[in-house]
């Protein structure tokens, strides 16, 4: 089926009615739909409105249908570009189905918020009737709107009888870039001959990864000069696999994460140790490894701490799990905004909302910096016990603490071994051993970072000398 909708598109039915009529049944259709309205509210589904309004006119008149034509490609091409690519080559019904998916309306937004059990019959049946107008909308292809816009156009105007194609395989399967279950949820809408059927899949859908056009991502960013989330079109891909010689680090962080996402107590976690040991590596990694049972990692500066409250008000109540992520955290000795994590942490009268984990890394264990002159005895700070202890008691408001060491040469040298052999690089051990404890001194030291640093530099020189004449 795949092969089938990335290659060929979906395959239309033919139909009883004739050509004007079928486009002109679809276009009545779209009066009647009511809570799915809003997904040809967008502009590309305007400019088809538009073109579909034109050819089931009484008087088409020409000149309008054939630039209502190439206003409608062009909006349908933006949207394709904007949606980073679909498995489905028909543009328009591309558009459809991810404008569908995404769509936060009453029921969508009823489904994420309070589940599908809660959904009343009469709120589905509508939402059944809405699918079944868009469908109608779905089977005028584009191969049966170009030909019955040629149809109207090149007899009074021959010359364009070559102006278009159809706007079906304009861009290649290599740009499309889909999360798993989008993307087989996009096949399962594509492939439905009765689109009544998809109130299941989508109630699913929507259960788990949320509504809206964030839902397609399941690494996003805060914005703090916009206050704002965005989507990362393209997160790093590491994987668990990758990271070698963090194996007891990862059974406590993973049950940990296993718990959060099944509903259960689960604690804030805060990873330390030297840089370029695997901490936010591995926080990256846990989060492809759970992108399809919704978890999603949404990264805060720690500059902008000071948002948290906003940040975790606008998650409350969504689907996804969120692991809301501040790498390098650290604050200076006179820097007080570490106390607006500090109460998010625990503190405030509001409750974490449950579907929200704080994760953080850090280069040190005490996360506000301390100085030797604050300790053993008062100087200017008459209470400078207590001033000690607020500085420590960030760190223990995590309840997971999760330590990261540089590796020996042993454990760096595994790990340089397993990085080989997972690439499938041929080279001689002796060398190999003598390769990498070079890099070793020439470069940051022994870490989990500077192995792969190597690695990646020698597969490129293997695969040059491979390639080269």
């Amino acid at each position: 089926m795949k092969t089938e909708i990335q290659e060929q598109g979906y395959i239309r039915h033919d139909s009883v009615l004739a050509p004007t009529e079928e486009i002109r049944v679809a276009w009545h259709g779209v009066y009647g739909i009511t809570l799915l309205r809003g997904i040809l509210a967008h502009e590309a589904g305007l400019a088809v409105m538009r073109l579909l309004q034109e050819l089931q006119a009484s008087k088409p008149d020409p000149v309008v249908v054939a630039e209502a034509y190439s206003g409608a490609f062009y909006q349908l091409l933006a949207a394709l570009h904007q949606d980073g690519g679909s498995p489905v080559a028909d543009a328009w019904q591309a558009y459809l189905i991810q404008r569908l998916i995404d769509d936060s309306n009453l029921w969508s937004t009823a489904v994420e918020a309070q589940g599908s059990p809660h959904i009343s019959s009469a709120l589905r049946t509508q939402a059944q009737r809405d699918l079944r107008a868009l469908q109608r909308l779905f089977r005028l292809d584009a191969q049966f709107i170009w030909e019955q816009t040629r149809a109207l156009v090149t007899p009074a105007m021959p010359t364009l009888d070559e102006a278009w194609v159809p706007w079906q395989h304009l861009q290649p399967p290599a740009e499309i870039d889909q999360q798993q279950a989008r993307h087989e949820l996009i096949q399962t809408i594509a492939a439905c001959p009765n689109w009544e059927e998809l109130v299941g899949p989508l109630e699913h859908y929507w259960s788990r990864y949320g509504t809206g056009k964030l839902a397609r991502y399941h690494v996003l960013r805060w914005d703090g000069a916009s206050k704002v989330l965005s989507g990362i079109q393209h997160p790093d891909p590491i994987q668990l696999s990758g990271l070698i010689g963090h194996e007891r680090q990862q059974t406590r962080i993973l049950a940990n994460v296993e718990r959060f996402l099944a509903g259960l107590p689960a604690h804030n976690m805060l990873l330390y140790g030297p840089p370029g040991t695997g901490k936010s590596s591995t926080i990256k990694a846990i989060a492809n490894t759970y992108a399809d049972q919704g978890l999603c990692l949404l990264e805060v500066g720690k500059e902008y701490t000071g948002d948290l409250p906003q940040i975790v008000s606008s998650l409350r109540g969504r689907a996804p799990h969120y692991l809301l992520f501040i790498d390098d955290l650290s604050f200076e000795e006179h820097d007080t905004s570490y106390k607006n994590l500090k109460v998010l942490l625990e503190g405030t009268a509001e409750a974490r909302p449950a579907n929200v984990l704080i994760c953080a890394t850090s280069n040190r264990m005490n996360l506000v910096k301390e100085n030797f002159g604050e300790r053993g005895k008062p100087t200017e700070d008459v209470n400078w016990r207590d001033t000690m202890d607020e500085k420590q008691s960030l760190a223990h408001r995590f309840g997971l603490r999760v330590s990261f060491f540089t590796p020996d040469q042993l454990q760096y040298l595994h790990i340089v071994r397993s990085l080989v052999q997972q690439r499938q690089l041929t080279i001689a051990e002796e060398e190999l051993q003598a390769r990498a404890l070079q890099w070793e001194r020439q470069h940051a030291g022994r870490s989990g970072r500077s192995a792969r640093q190597f690695v990646d530099d020698l597969e490129a020189e293997i695969k040059y000398q491979s390639t080269a004449p």
